[in-house]
């Protein structure tokens, strides 16, 4: 029976060596005819069309995978940054804010220190450490004391102005008041021609009154405060403020003066505190004696001779009255 069928099957298909060799003779002559005048490549072209269906959707899978994987680690990364941008660009506002106020305080710093260039004064910069909460009250808390020789009533200024005078000095701070408070007076004159006044505060930062003004005195609108010297508390030549209204009322004895102060007294944070040649003669620093000893030398030294002529009568007229006395000792005592 088996062999039946083995002569039944035989003579219909060829052996399995004959028909590898068919297929190994056909390969070697469509490649030799191919790679001499390419005469498959549509073949090619057309068996890839064909299959390019089948090769995507086997592809779609894997691809599939690989999008939805990049998709969300580049949304990851992005989150990242944009989580690092948002605190970067926070931390970088707030270094610019800094850098603002930096950049204000060096300006008042440069504007102090071209000012102290033109004071002949001994001067040394305090930095406001707090501020009065009374409004009817402008006084300020410098961080100086007594260590550093402050002392009660002296002037305190800024790079455009006078802005006050210390009340009370303590150790390491002092209270001070500036000129625009309503106790606060300052004698003042006028720099165009020297008229002096009186500059009181009014309990606003931008307006000083000068109440003992009469109707025909020389004052204008644009004149020049400046600190008259007298008193003693501050030294002569300082600007204390600019006239901005005069207004004459003929039934009034005095004119009504207003000015408005040189020194911004509500927007300063540094001030200078002024030791004038005056202080250092009565003991407040020792350390700039050349500048105290000049001013009062000059006046002496007009009024010297006049003390030696007046000194030099009585020592000869002294001169004969010891003379006689031991003579006329000696002759009692004979």
């Amino acid at each position: 029976m088996a062999g039946s069928e083995s002569q039944h099957h035989s003579p219909r298909t060829p052996a399995l060596g004959l028909r590898f060799l068919f297929l190994f003779i056909l390969s070697v002559v469509i490649l030799i005819i191919d790679h001499r005048d390419n005469h498959l490549d549509a073949l090619r072209r057309a068996v890839s069309a064909a299959i390019y269906p089948l090769r995507v959707i086997v592809d779609a899978p894997v691809s599939a995978w690989h999008w939805i994987d990049e998709n969300m680690t580049r949304r990851h990364e992005l989150q990242l940054e944009n989580s690092r941008m948002s605190a970067e660009r926070l931390l970088t506002n707030a270094r610019l804010q800094r850098y603002a106020a930096l950049e204000a305080e060096n300006a008042r710093l440069r504007a102090m220190l071209e000012a102290t260039t033109r004071v002949t004064d001994r001067v040394r910069v305090a930095e406001i450490m707090s501020v009065s909460g009374d409004p009817y009250r402008h006084s300020i808390v410098i961080d100086k004391g007594t260590n550093d020789d402050v002392y009660d009533g002296q002037a305190m200024i800024d790079a455009d102005g006078v802005v006050g005078q210390v009340i009370k000095a303590g150790i390491m701070s002092s209270q001070c008041l500036l000129i625009s408070d309503p106790d606060h007076t300052l004698p003042v004159i006028v720099n165009r021609n020297g008229l002096r006044t009186v500059a009181f505060g009014t309990g606003e930062f931008d307006r000083l009154d000068l109440p003992f003004l009469p109707n025909n005195a020389d004052i204008e609108e644009g004149d020049l405060l400046v600190t008259s010297g007298l008193g003693g508390a501050f030294p002569a030549g300082y600007p204390v403020a600019v006239v901005t209204s005069v207004t004459r009322i003929p039934a009034e004895p005095f004119a009504a003066v207003s000015a408005e102060p040189t020194a911004a007294l509500n927007q300063v944070r540094e001030v200078m505190l002024v030791w004038s040649s005056s202080d250092d003669e009565t003991g407040g620093t020792a350390d700039t004696p050349a500048e105290p000893v000049e001013p009062p030398t000059t006046e002496p030294a007009e009024e010297a001779p006049a003390e030696a002529d007046a000194e030099e009568p009585p020592s000869d007229t002294a001169e004969p009255d010891v003379e006689p006395d031991p003579a006329t000792d000696g002759a009692t005592g004979e």
